[in-house]
């Protein structure tokens, strides 16, 4: 049961985030989501830039909350992320923090609730990397299977190798060798 839900949310997924890219962020991150308003026939697009503080990951429920001052009040939208109304996600700055929920920063403000920035590079969207992970795991897959076979050629290939070695060894001891004879016959002949 649970994994046909499981199936359907995937798919889900991949039609909202078909048309639109979600970018990887965490809480600490400065994000402006733009937003379409529809008010009756006519439709706009809103900006709202403020600090994630909070991400909720849970399949096709996941939600991230972003809090912004506004005219000296906390004002915070909690945003699901594959909501059809959110047009895009942009990362403006990236944040160093060490908790996954920033609700203390509620209680802060001014310079206290400054965050440091933090450089992690170029993160790339977090669903093109799924994409990405997925096509490589069909070429490991491909890949994996066509060398099981060398590899087993080659085991076959030692163990061949190891046989005649140990042949070769078997034949040198059963073949004595001349000149060792005669070293052993002499020092038999001293030693009697």
């Amino acid at each position: 049961m649970t994994n046909a839900i499981e199936k359907f949310e995937k798919k889900q997924i991949e039609k909202l985030t078909a048309n639109k890219r979600v970018p990887a962020f965490r809480p600490g991150d400065t994000l402006k989501v733009t937003v379409k308003i529809i008010e009756g026939e006519k439709s706009r697009s809103q900006a709202f830039e403020g600090m994630c503080i909070a991400r909720k990951n849970n399949s096709i429920n996941s939600n991230f909350t972003v809090r912004k001052i506004s005219h000296g009040e906390g004002v915070e939208k909690v945003f699901p992320l594959f909501s059809p109304i959110i047009e895009k996600i942009e990362v403006v700055r990236k944040g160093d923090v060490r908790r996954a929920k920033l609700y203390y920063l509620r209680d802060r403000t001014g310079k206290r609730a400054r965050i440091a920035d933090r450089d992690r590079g170029d993160e790339i969207d977090q669903y093109e990397f799924i994409e990405e992970n997925k096509t490589l795991d069909k070429k490991i897959d491909v890949e994996v299977s066509v060398p099981e076979k060398k590899e087993e050629e080659k085991q076959v290939g030692e163990k061949i190798i190891e046989e005649k070695a140990i042949d070769n060894k078997a034949e040198d001891a059963i073949v004595p060798d001349p000149a060792t004879n005669e070293a052993e016959q002499k020092s038999d002949e001293q030693k009697s």
